[in-house]
């Protein structure tokens, strides 16, 4: 949390500088004068030697790795994680509360407690713990925008409110109408914060690699699908190239967490599963140049921490050095196979190498000792060198060079392969060391990139007040309200009714009580006698209805604009029922049922439909079924 606040302070200090020097750019293009050119140009010149400083202080803070480690005891190498990106307070209150009265026709005053509700959450969620809440918080969140956008941002009209979030990396504040800005922020949070819950799993034992394992997919997860989702972000670390190297870089630590899971779980002195090991190194080594290469690439290498990059690069010659070096145990520290071992390790070398190493045949090579010594004496030669290339490397990074576990690792690494060296090295031996193939790369694991569960946080709407999303949404426009009054004819009220929340008038008797007081087809009623009714079930409404007595029914109905046809409506609600990725708490989304071919012509030849009187009329049936779903009232 330190850092995070750091990190907010940093960021105030960025925009204040950009705004100095986008004015400062501005007057010295307007102006002729020759002193005030001088003068801005100097101011401009100290502008710009701030803005440095403060971009290195934050990239010194990305690279504070050892601070989200955990505090065991146990030597593990850093993982890097993200820091969170920052957003500025945002006052929804007046913009909400003029889009219910305009658009929604009520009283903006009575929803200020959803709203307040609202932007507490958004202001809990600016920091989140790192934790299961922190990700639940997130998570809930992120869901309760689905309801704001479906709510109160009609696709051809924006509420003149900005989303202000500041780069991750960089620290350069950017700010959007669109919700999408803000959607697609909270998804890079949600992923950072798997990081940083990922890097402070205690390593040393296989619960907590299990747990970092799963920690580090997910992060990759939340970085793929906003890269798949989200398009032309106005942040850097939004884009498609950053995206593609943060998946890239939580896969490469995947894998580092899955070679630490082997080395606990096998046994050590087994041939085939240091060649498995020697493998797994390998696979590690080359997710670690894949992010390197990505990390190096002229758009990208600009904005992201030198650490990141040197700490990409000893990592890859790391575990290239202990691909080699499990090798070479493999060789030196097993006995020759038995002849009944021989079969099953003669097959398992055949696909270790990348290229056959030079010398005798393979059964040759495995049975005699002194071939098996001379090709690990070249793997060990191998490994030297990458250790000391990983070590010159994490030399050239002040950063890394404070970073005292990750020293610590590399010189008990360096050591260990100098010492066995030592051991298989004879004084007799004249015979120049041969060059050692490369190990093929192998995982028993491969690491899975797992898409957020949306719908594990279950979140209910803010405003449902407002009705349900069917029909009551930003996208929808409807007349004013109307209260019609009726009173029961001989035959009832002269209307079928159809579905629930709310309930549609399916049909509307020509010459009956409901088209006399000027209902329609494709109304939906919202009240009864005062009573709210657009939650209300189709059972409920019936039932409010039925209670009515001779004085009659005052009816509160609206009509969509456009959609007076009860065919369209439906295509409308099905369309508003699609949503991408939306938690399955709306229920209402279900509640409306398409009408089939069946029920369709129903609503055409109504007067057809009924055969329980011989004169085919309404009399003495207050309440008979008409077709799928409807019933005449």
């Amino acid at each position: 949390s330190k850092l995070q606040h750091r990190r907010a302070r940093i960021n105030q200090q960025i925009n204040k500088e950009m705004r100095m020097r986008a004015g400062a750019e501005n007057l010295f293009r307007a102006t002729s004068n020759h002193k005030v050119k001088e003068t801005v140009a100097l101011e401009l010149s100290y502008v710009n030697s701030n803005l440095q400083l403060l971009k290195e202080e934050l990239e010194e803070l990305n690279s504070s790795m050892d601070v989200y480690q955990n505090d065991s005891e146990s030597i593990s190498v850093p993982m890097i994680p993200l820091g969170l990106k920052e957003t500025k307070e945002l006052d929804l209150l007046v913009p909400l509360k003029d889009f219910i009265s305009e658009h929604y026709g009520e009283e903006g005053v009575l929803f200020e407690k959803e709203i307040k509700e609202f932007m507490e959450l958004r202001q809990a969620m600016r920091t989140p713990s790192r934790n299961e809440a922190g990700l639940e918080l997130l998570m809930e969140y992120y869901n309760q925008l689905y309801f704001l956008d479906s709510r109160f941002f009609p696709p051809t009209k924006t509420l003149g409110i900005f989303f202000h979030w500041y780069d991750s990396l960089t620290g350069v504040p950017s700010h959007q109408r669109a919700l999408a800005f803000e959607k697609g922020s909270v998804l890079f949070n949600l992923g950072a914060l798997h990081t940083q819950i990922g890097a402070r799993q205690d390593r040393a034992s296989l619960p907590g690699l299990n747990q970092a394992i799963d920690a580090f997919q997910k992060a990759a997860g939340a970085f793929n699908y906003l890269k798949e989702n989200f398009s032309n972000a106005p942040s850097l670390d939004m884009s498609a190239a950053s995206l593609t190297m943060l998946v890239r870089l939580m896969v490469a630590q995947v894998q580092e967490c899955v070679f630490e899971k082997m080395t606990l779980l096998r046994a050590q002195n087994d041939f085939l599963a240091r060649l498995q090991l020697a493998q797994e190194a390998a696979k590690v080594e080359d997710a670690y140049s894949l992010v390197h290469q990505t990390m190096s690439q002229p758009h990208v290498k600009d904005y992201v921490p030198f650490s990141w990059t040197t700490m990409v690069h000893v990592k890859s010659e790391h575990f290239k050095a202990l691909s080699h070096y499990f090798a070479a145990i493999a060789l030196c520290d097993c006995p020759a196979p038995s002849d009944a071992e021989l079969l099953e390790q003669e097959k398992a070398f055949l696909q270790f190498h990348v290229t056959m190493p030079e010398g005798p045949s393979l059964r040759v090579l495995l049975q005699d000792p002194e071939e098996r010594r001379k090709l690990g004496k070249a793997h060990l030669k191998k490994a030297i060198m990458k250790h000391e290339e990983a070590m010159r490397i994490h030399g050239l990074c002040k950063i890394l060079r404070k970073m005292d576990i990750l020293q610590e690792v590399l010189s008990f690494a360096h050591k260990r392969s100098l010492s066995k060296y030592s051991e298989i090295d004879h004084e007799e031996d004249f015979f120049e060391t041969g060059e050692a193939p490369d190990i093929h790369p192998k995982t028993h694991q491969k690491p899975e990139i797992k898409s957020p569960n949306f719908s594990q946080v279950k979140v209910t709407d803010l405003f449902h007040r407002l009705g349900p999303l069917s029909v009551f949404s930003a996208k929808n426009k409807w007349y004013p309200a109307r209260r019609v009054h009726l009173m029961r004819g001989e035959n009832g009220f002269g209307f079928t009714l159809r579905g629930d929340s709310p309930v549609l008038i399916a049909g509307v008797i020509p010459g009956g009580c409901a088209a006399e007081a000027g209902l329609k087809e494709g109304d939906y009623i919202i009240s009864v006698n005062g009573k709210d009714c657009k939650w209300s079930k189709h059972a409920e409404v019936v039932q409010l209805l039925k209670s009515t007595g001779k004085e009659g029914v005052d009816i509160g109905v609206i009509t969509l604009q456009g959609s007076e046809c009860p065919k369209a409506v439906d295509r409308k609600a099905a369309v508003m029922s699609s949503g991408s990725g939306v938690p399955k708490s709306n229920k209402e989304n279900s509640r409306k049922s398409l009408m089939n071919s069946k029920s369709a012509s129903t609503l055409l030849v109504w007067s057809k439909k009924s055969k329980r009187s011989k004169k085919s009329t309404y009399s003495g049936v207050p309440f008979t079924t008409v077709g799928d779903n409807e019933a005449m009232y």
